[in-house]
């Protein structure tokens, strides 16, 4: 039996299943949380709970396995984006319903894909892009209103920003997957929840009451920071590319 290869399998449907409750209990906090400061507690609750990790494990991780200066660029790349693309998804999300917006992000494991082929010059299998061309039929049909007639969903136009932000995240992170899975959550939480914190302060937005804000971090660290580190870890097994 392949081992890693089970690991990998095992790791790719636990991030799945860490980040499926994202949508759903994102859309219920967003009545009553603003979703740029929504997007920074998410990040920040998995900074901080991986960070509270990585304290125990710190001491027995090697130091060739930290970041170094020639990871710098796709660092700097994964916060940025990071901070767009929640707030992305958090707006597209109150403007739309939640199953729309979960079955859109399947639209992820496109932009990764089709990113990774045409910048990282990455093969792609005959299967892979049969698997693409539904996901992105399906992509279309759920953008559209229906209403009587085709008009694009502004929602759903802000949830596949998203994950045309996450593609290229996805890559990014990619690049640096063979360092410290615990320093590259923390950065990622810490770095893009402060950048939205900020964003949410400059727009003016009204910070929510501290019970919603333990909520969101408590669903950060699991939806963000166990999904992202569990992604992660599948790549460094088997260097797949699934979905957050």
């Amino acid at each position: 039996m392949d081992y890693k290869k089970l690991n990998a399998i095992i790791y790719a449907i636990l991030a799945a299943l860490f980040y499926a409750v994202n949508v759903p209990c994102s859309k219920w906090l967003l009545n009553d949380v603003p979703p740029t400061f929504m997007a920074a507690f998410l990040y920040l609750g998995a900074g901080a709970g991986v960070g509270l990790m990585y304290v125990f494990h710190f001491k027995k991780e090697p130091s060739d396995e930290r970041l170094g200066k020639k990871d710098v660029p796709y660092t700097l790349a994964m916060v940025a984006l990071d901070i767009a693309a929640p707030i992305l998804l958090m707006a597209g999300v109150k403007l739309g319903t939640a199953a729309n917006a979960s079955l859109l992000g399947n639209f992820e494991i496109v932009a990764t894909t089709l990113i990774a082929f045409g910048i990282f010059k990455e093969k792609i299998s005959p299967g892979l892009w049969g698997a693409i061309s539904l996901v992105t039929i399906a992509s279309i049909i759920l953008s559209f209103s229906g209403e009587g007639s085709f008009f694009l969903s502004i929602g759903s136009a802000f949830v596949i920003g998203a994950t045309i932000c996450w593609g290229l995240e996805n890559n990014c992170t990619r690049k640096i997957s063979g360092k410290s899975t615990y320093e590259i959550v923390t950065i990622k939480g810490i770095g893009s929840g402060t950048g939205s914190f900020i964003l949410a302060v400059v727009l003016g937005e009204n910070i929510p009451r501290l019970s919603y804000i333990a909520i969101i971090m408590m669903l950060g660290f699991v939806a963000y920071g166990l999904s992202i580190f569990t992604y992660i870890r599948a790549g460094l097994q088997r260097q797949v590319h699934i979905m957050r």
